[in-house]
């Protein structure tokens, strides 16, 4: 459980915005602090042999140390200034829950690092500078090396501009959200499809089941499985999970049930809480969820009418369609956990119906009727209908897919209606065989 807080601290350092720049800014501190000791015992043959490179008086050293840190913290203002500027562009247009993907760029981490490294470095290196009668020291390769960062700096001003440009750009921003939501179906659903039954019904047994109560309100970030299974073990209890990761708990409600021989004292309780991490905001890394969500809301301020911006609806819809058929080669693990051949966790997580209905039923209640957003939703329900071998997931598909023609009925071209209609019943008849091999399955 310690091992799961660290990792969960660590992710939460190294993705925040202030870790990279507090880096790249102790680095260039190390640096100066280097280069001047490398002129302390070299500088004269540094300066015998490039005088036109390392040969500056004590004040014009001062002088170009002096504009560069005073440009460099110009830049600084303009760099923040157009970050919170995409921000609000971002947040206004698409859907604020984009803008932890906007605080955890590594691009504008590494530009705002890098330019305040440079005044850092300079103001280190013109500390060290003396031209006075009692003597003189020029650290020339460091004061060489603050030109170098200087011109760095620009190329990387421009290359800012540029990312800043392009990402907020809809797909582009469509597209980050999708590959980081496949990174962590990839991550937490690494095999194909082995056995297609991921939903297996195993008898919890009678109870009593006794509640454990949350401390704090927030949502559900992340749970340490490996920890419950060993605390259940060790008491020789079962845990059932009853609130999932991306749900919102509220203080004093039910997190999780337990049964077992005997009761559960303070300390273990603590333990049960303490594998489930709580905070004020949904992540990915656990949640593939709230990846869908995302590219939802993204949709459905597309769909609404202050907007009307249908492509960026469809653009929505080919992603998600993605996302989709990524999890639906996946085998997802059954909710049941077991120790030495003991039923030890009941988890609650991600199942295929969820995620499917939550990247369709609002997009399709707003959709109206909208013939290319309809008609998207029906070529991606045919792209899962290829890839899903499972019969209980090709139910699935045809619930859905029933609910999408309730939705085109109400298209009002009878040429568009019947074309999507057509299209729509090629689908129902191969998805129907599915529905009665498993109605026979079961």
């Amino acid at each position: 459980m310690l091992r799961h807080r660290l990792k969960q601290l660590w992710d939460a350092v190294r993705t925040s915005f202030w870790f990279l720049p507090t880096v790249i800014i102790v680095a260039c501190t190390a640096a100066a602090i280097l280069l001047i000791r490398v002129d302390t015992t070299a500088n004269d043959r540094w300066l015998a042999s490039w005088p036109r490179l390392f040969g500056a008086s004590a004040d014009g050293a001062r002088s170009m140390l002096s504009t560069i840190a005073g440009s460099i913290m110009s830049a600084v203002g303009v760099t923040f200034s157009m970050t919170l500027v995409a921000i609000t562009l971002a947040s206004s247009q698409y859907t604020p829950r984009i803008l932890r993907n906007f605080v955890r760029s590594r691009q504008t981490q590494v530009v705002l690092g890098f330019f305040t490294g440079i005044f850092a470095y300079c103001i280190v290196v013109l500390r060290t500078i003396r031209g006075t009668d009692a003597g003189t020291f020029v650290p020339s390769l460091a004061v060489f090396g603050s030109m170098v960062l200087a011109l760095v700096g620009s190329i990387l001003l421009v290359l800012f501009i540029h990312h800043v440009a392009t990402s907020i750009q809809a797909s582009q921003i469509i597209s980050s959200v999708a590959d980081e939501t496949l990174e962590t179906i990839d991550r937490l659903f690494p095999q194909d499809v082995g056995d297609p039954r991921d939903d297996q019904v195993v008898d919890e047994g009678p109870g009593p089941w006794r509640v454990i109560l949350s401390t704090q309100s927030g949502y559900v970030q992340s749970v340490d499985g490996d920890a419950l299974v060993g605390l259940a073990g060790v008491n020789d209890i079962v845990v059932r999970m009853e609130r999932a990761v991306g749900d919102f708990v509220i203080e004093s409600e039910v997190l999780a049930s337990v049964r077992g021989s005997r009761a559960l004292g303070a300390a273990a309780v603590d333990q049960v809480r303490d594998a489930f991490t709580i905070s004020r905001i949904r992540t990915v890394e656990q949640d593939p969820g709230f990846g869908v969500r995302q590219l939802v809301d993204i949709a459905l301020k597309a769909l609404s009418p202050g907007i009307n911006d249908t492509t960026t609806a469809v653009i929505c819809v080919n992603y998600l369609s993605v996302i989709l058929s990524r999890l639906a080669v996946r085998h997802i693990p059954s909710a049941y956990r077991y120790e030495d051949g003991m039923l030890r966790v009941v988890t609650r997580g991600v199942t295929f119906a969820g995620l499917v209905d939550e990247a369709n039923a609002q997009i399709r209640a707003c959709a109206g009727g909208n013939v290319a957003v309809l008609a998207r939703m029906v070529d991606g329900l045919g792209t899962l209908e290829q890839l899903s071998v499972d019969p209980a997931r090709r139910v699935v598909l045809l619930e859905q897919l029933e609910w999408i023609g309730e939705r085109i009925a109400s298209i009002e071209s009878a040429h568009e209606r019947a074309r999507i209609t057509s299209q729509l019943e090629a689908l129902r008849a191969r998805l129907h065989v599915a529905r009665h091999d498993h109605a026979l399955a079961v």
